[in-house]
């Protein structure tokens, strides 16, 4: 497989790939030929330089996976990168303490006038009274998204004796006050802080949020920093603001177009202090996202599943660790429902049972859908999309869980709705290898593996017979069988274990024998 780095990564990064992938470095690859080139690779790694546009993704025929050496991922069409099944990832935590610490030296540039004092002094001019500056101790800080670097960064303005007020529509409350931080609502934020810092994603809800109705609603010399995603601020109502005296200073470095232009209403504002986006400009933090991004990539070409994945449900690394050994018994339960359920299914509901209830197993039941539509999609199915395609085609998915369970430590039953019609599957794990255990109310043992028939049928002799002989007469081995009695009384199961498929003229002729109820095969391997 084929890796392209259209912008320049730590040789760290490249060093992990080219152990198992063929590397292309391409820094500062220009937009037409990143369309040009694209289709000839599998994965995609970019900074915040290459756009990767709906119309490169287009381009992009055996693209599998974008990193985004970084946290955000603006500059990638991820709805069009979800549609095509591409999975997008960046790396949250590699720069976390890079920006963190890049916002409060920012905020405390600013208030106490550092980048203009050592500017002027440089120029021979002894300013002392005319930047005198403010304290931090005592004052509030707001903070506007509470995450990773929200966090940090309020961790540290405690320490300089700041009261932290916090606003996040997703905030742990919990964790929060453990901080020692106020919960606010964003008008709490706004209208009581001194400082406030903002790190949210850039957003439709985001963009703009603080506009010039919201800063003529805060303190009047409040200032304002910016460290996240450019446009979170209006630029435009930032500057007017400053001007005005409404906000006393503002730290920015991000922009809503980058590089900026020498006209962008930001420059030559006094009190205005910006840096051309060096939030994750340090040494280790360059690295740090590289690695992350790097080994992500080879997770995802090496069919594994990837934590930092933004349009997958994120799950922690020790939630990860849980449910991994999972993700195949799920798909192939799903395939089994698919398989055995008659006409389209129109609701899928999966219960989980035992220890795995606690813990978030949407990326699980993601894979019973990716192994349910598996079959009957002419596109790829993978955990990016199958959510996607689901809903598309109607698929209600509900998600059951106990922690009481009869037999097993833990197990999964997958239960498909078509019609007045259901049928139930249900798996556990024995060590790392998955087992299919019951089929609606017929207890089995199965490996999910190669191909299965299941007929219902009389339980009479001769009947088991009989579809032996049709088998070896069609070239098809059985390795293996069980037969088990049914709740319809006088009636069994038998369930073969096939070599390879069954020929549907064979199918036929087994539905079509004295005795069988039905014939229905399980192709895992399909998958």
């Amino acid at each position: 497989m084929k890796v392209l780095i259209a912008d320049g990564v730590s040789q760290m990064a490249v060093d992990i790939l080219k152990d198992e992938f063929e590397c292309d470095v391409r820094d500062k690859l220009p937009a037409d030929e990143l369309l040009a080139i694209i289709p000839d690779y599998d994965a995609l790694i970019v900074r915040s330089a290459s756009k990767v546009t709906a119309e490169v993704i287009a381009a992009a025929k055996n693209l599998k996976i974008i990193g985004r050496a970084g946290v955000g991922v603006d500059n990638i069409d991820v709805a069009a990168a979800t549609d095509k099944g591409i999975i997008v990832i960046n790396s949250p935590g590699g720069n976390t303490i890079a920006a963190t610490e890049h916002t409060c030296a920012m905020m405390m540039a600013m208030a106490r006038h550092i980048p203009i004092a050592n500017e002027t002094l440089q120029k021979g001019e002894w300013n002392r009274k005319k930047y005198t500056g403010v304290e931090l101790k005592g004052k509030t800080l707001g903070v506007i998204g509470m995450g990773r670097i929200g966090s940090g960064v309020a961790k540290r303005a405690l320490a300089f004796d700041m009261k932290v007020i916090g606003y996040d529509p997703y905030i742990n409350e919990e964790r929060c006050k453990d901080m020692g931080v106020t919960v606010g609502t964003f008008d709490e934020v706004v209208e009581k802080s001194d400082f406030i810092t903002v790190h949210m994603p850039l957003t439709d809800t985001t963009r703009d949020m603080i506009n010039k109705d919201v800063m003529a609603r805060m303190k009047k010399g409040v200032r304002l920093v910016n460290c996240a995603r450019g446009g979170i601020i209006n630029e435009a109502d930032l500057r007017e603001a400053v001007l005005s005296g409404q906000v006393a200073g503002a730290a920015v470095d991000v922009f809503t177009s980058e590089p900026i232009p020498a006209d962008h209403p930001l420059l030559g504002v006094p009190g205005i202090y910006v840096t051309p986006h060096l939030g994750a400009s340090t040494v280790e933090a360059q690295i740090g996202v590289a690695v992350d991004v790097a080994q992500g990539i080879k997770a995802a070409l090496n069919g594994e599943p990837v934590m930092t994945a933004v349009n997958m449900a994120p799950v922690s690394k020790q939630v990860m660790n849980v449910i991994t050994p999972y993700f195949e018994l799920a798909e192939r339960l799903g395939c089994a429902v698919r398989a055995l359920a008659d006409g389209a299914i129109k609701k899928l509901e999966i219960t989980y049972n035992g220890e795995i209830a606690d813990v978030n197993t949407k990326m699980v039941t993601t894979a019973v859908i990716k192994g349910m539509l598996d079959s009957e999609m002419e596109k790829t199915v993978n955990y990016v999309n199958a959510p996607g395609l689901a809903k598309e085609r109607g698929l209600k998915v509900n998600e059951i869980k106990d922690k009481d369970t009869e037999r097993f430590a833990n197990i999964i039953t997958v239960t498909a709705y078509s019609g007045d019609k259901s049928v139930s599957v249900q798996g556990t794990l024995f060590g790392d290898k998955g087992r299919i255990i019951k089929i609606d109310d017929n207890r089995v043992d199965l490996a999910p593996q190669d191909c299965i028939l299941i007929c219902p049928h009389i339980n009479r002799p001769g009947v088991i017979g009989q579809v032996g002989s049709i088998m070896g007469a069609a070239g098809v081995n059985i390795s293996g069988m069980q037969v088990g009695t049914t709740s319809v009384e006088g009636t069994s199961l038998m369930i073969l274990t096939l070599d390879k498929d069954v020929p549907k003229d064979v199918i036929k002729l087994i539905t079509s024998m004295d005795g069988i109820f039905g014939a229905k095969v399980i192709v895992f391997d399909a998958n």
